[in-house]
């Protein structure tokens, strides 16, 4: 991160910021017991900091009876994250600033991922275009996050769903054409990355995180780690075969629990079932958007509290809990966290999942279970892509 630092020194300085960047604000003490160094020590690697003009000092803590110690951060503007969150029919692309927080508009680009051999040269020319657009000098940004769906393997680089690659991987083909330290991994693992540093599973041990979308993912929290399987693949939730109803998944099997639960099957019963009523707004508004703009619209209906978009939602909500109710008895979580696109009907989702769960679990396993909806929403994949380039400071050798 900084010129001439030895790469022990280096190492340390890039822990001491990583802290900062997932905490807002800490004191010498906090960084001391966080990184697992001497007092002395840390409070020279800060004053070091300080004098490149890296962290500030900002205030002191609130009174607790003794002397207020004084507390540090990242000073702002240091550094920048180009944070990528995909899905199967989106992209939206975002500037993290180094104090974490977006900068800007969050741009958003049409860009379909099924059966489509492009779309990773697309994908670059919308990082190209939004970089160029961003104000701010490449060399500042130190590095792209890339959450996406599918099979993802974070260490190869290769995504074995989507974004296929002619040569090489997903990583070499978007570092060779922008020269930015890139990292991608799935989606759901993101979010519930996200969930972890900033928002509900902060501070727990043990939580499933649902994304809900066009498929039904899933992020595992276990002993306060994210938790990849072998392979990476872990929390492919979607696909576990749960109906018989001879329905193809995306996958290219059939009966996955996808194929009764995810908003386009949600966006597509509904038209189905709307056709035969007469005069029918949203049946109209439906059959003119987007399969993203008709969810969207489905999802403020139920908000308003329109009777048949909370049957619609509600009917894949239960669908979701049959699923959950698996993982609860081979998990056995604390808490389980509503993300994703979905997660905007917010306590929509509660009720008919907690209703498959206790017709479905062991009274036991499910009684101290707890549902919440997530306070990161729609930006969740977004923070996780940043919060990804964060975790990776000690790969990024580029000079502050």
């Amino acid at each position: 991160m900084i010129a001439g630092a030895i790469p022990k020194k280096q190492r340390l300085y890039n822990e001491i910021l990583k802290q900062l960047f997932f905490n807002k604000v800490l004191s010498c003490a906090d960084l001391s017991s966080r990184i697992h160094k001497s007092i002395p020590l840390t409070t020279q690697y800060l004053n070091e900091l300080i004098q490149h003009k890296l962290v500030v000092e900002s205030g002191y803590a609130e009174s607790t009876g003794g002397r207020r110690p004084l507390m540090y951060s990242i000073k702002k503007n240091v550094f920048y994250i180009v944070a990528v969150a995909m899905d199967q029919l989106v992209t939206r692309i975002a500037l993290i600033s180094s104090d974490n927080t977006i900068v800007g508009k969050v741009e958003k680009y049409d860009l379909p991922l099924a059966n489509h051999p492009d779309a990773l040269n697309t994908l670059i020319t919308h990082l190209k275009c939004f970089i160029n657009e961003a104000g701010v000098a490449p060399s500042k940004i130190i590095g792209i996050g890339i959450g996406m769906p599918g099979f993802v393997d974070p260490v190869r680089g290769l995504n074995h769903t989507f974004l296929p690659c002619k040569e090489g991987s997903i990583i070499s083909n978007v570092e060779n054409a922008l020269h930015i330290p890139t990292f991608i991994d799935n989606d759901s693992s993101l979010i519930a990355l996200a969930e972890l540093k900033w928002g509900a599973a902060r501070d727990r041990q043990n939580v499933m995180v649902l994304n809900i979308g066009w498929g039904i993912g899933l992020g595992i929290i276990a002993n306060g780690k994210l938790f990849r399987g072998h392979d990476g693949f872990a929390g492919e939730f979607s696909h576990i075969p749960l109906f018989d109803n001879n329905k193809r998944c995306s996958c290219g099997k059939y009966g996955c629990l996808e194929t009764e639960t995810s908003l386009q099957i949600v966006v597509e019963k509904a038209i189905k079932k709307l056709k035969n009523a007469s005069n029918n707004t949203l049946l109209s508004s439906l059959r003119k958007e987007t399969t993203e703009e008709a969810a969207k619209k489905i999802i403020e209906a139920a908000q308003k509290g329109d009777k048949f978009a909370i049957e619609q939602l509600s009917a894949s909500a239960y669908n979701i809990g049959r699923g959950v109710a698996i993982l609860i008895h081979l998990l056995n979580p604390e808490l389980i966290v509503i993300s994703g696109v979905g997660s905007r009907a917010g306590k929509v989702w509660i009720a008919p999942i907690l209703q498959a769960i206790n017709e479905h679990c062991i009274p036991k396993l499910a009684e101290h279970i707890d549902i919440q909806i997530s306070s990161l929403t729609y930006n969740a994949e977004i923070i996780g892509a940043a919060a990804l380039v964060v975790d990776n400071f000690d790969k990024i050798s580029r000079t502050l």
